[in-house]
């Protein structure tokens, strides 16, 4: 007989909390993507991780045949934890195709740009400011 820790309980199949794992299996059946309908292959990745990483799989290429879409993940030495962040990942880009670029990351990526023109808009403002003084004053 083998001892379950709670700490093993707590991890799902893809070694995340369980939490995050059924939120994740949530937005999937929204987006009526289904396991079946993923390919799903294990690469050896590549970077930083030692020889750990030259000598597992851990790199997950994921494949959603009916849409096309793939995407490749290797962030983590775990290939659970990249296996979640594939399906992550998939879930972002066909809500992106679905809705045509207005996903929230679109609108998150949209604000940051925003915010980076008013900071430097304000930064030129005040450079401009501050030559018109040092000019008068001379």
């Amino acid at each position: 007989m083998v001892a379950v820790s709670s700490v093993d309980a707590d991890m799902g199949k893809f070694g995340v909390s369980q939490d995050k794992e059924r939120a994740l299996e949530v937005r999937l059946q929204a987006l009526h993507i289904h396991e079946e309908d993923l390919e799903e292959t294990f690469i050896r990745s590549s970077g930083p991780g030692g020889q750990h990483v030259n000598k597992t799989s851990t790199c997950v290429r994921l494949l959603h045949r009916p849409t096309g879409l793939s995407v490749k993940v290797q962030e983590s030495r775990s290939q659970g934890l990249n296996r979640f962040l594939a399906r992550r990942l998939l879930a972002d880009r066909v809500e992106q195709q679905l809705r045509g670029g207005t996903s929230s990351h679109a609108h998150q990526h949209d604000k940051i740009r925003r915010q980076k023109q008013r900071r430097a808009r304000r930064t030129k403002q005040k450079l401009q400011g501050r030559a018109g003084e040092e000019s008068s004053g001379a």
